[in-house]
């Protein structure tokens, strides 16, 4: 099983929302065989807290115009690290600092990568993914 085309239309259009508020190191993968829950992860980094929240309401605003509402938001007091759940695809913007702790990288490195689109990417810096 993989993720279905509208969970990698949800992904790219968050994606492009995360990419217009400067969110670095965006990585999409597809966790379908791995998680009966959602079909697909998005990785954002921020570089402070404030850009944290600029993200996930740039995320939010952009997928309720196509129509998604997310089921639950986690995270959003502290600013480090909001998960944002649209049942088909998880959001995680997370400050760097928790990006380079927790490496959700190095977790789900064995399932597909989702390839974004190249006017969502945002800037990116060195990271080792191992």
């Amino acid at each position: 099983m993989t993720a279905t085309d509208h969970a990698i239309e949800l992904v790219h259009a968050a994606a492009r929302a995360a990419g217009d508020k400067l969110g670095q190191d965006l990585l999409a993968y597809d966790v379908s065989e791995q998680l009966a829950i959602t079909d697909a992860f998005l990785l954002v980094s921020a570089s402070n807290d404030r850009q944290v929240k600029a993200i996930v309401d740039e995320v939010e605003d952009k997928l309720r115009e196509v129509g998604a509402k997310p089921i639950r938001r986690e995270g959003e007091r502290d600013g480090r690290w909001v998960l944002i759940d649209y049942g088909e695809i998880v959001v995680h913007v997370q400050h760097e600092e928790e990006r380079e702790f927790y490496a959700l990288e190095r977790l789900w490195r064995d399932c597909p990568v989702i390839e974004l689109p190249a006017d969502a990417t945002g800037p990116s810096t060195p990271r080792d993914p191992a």
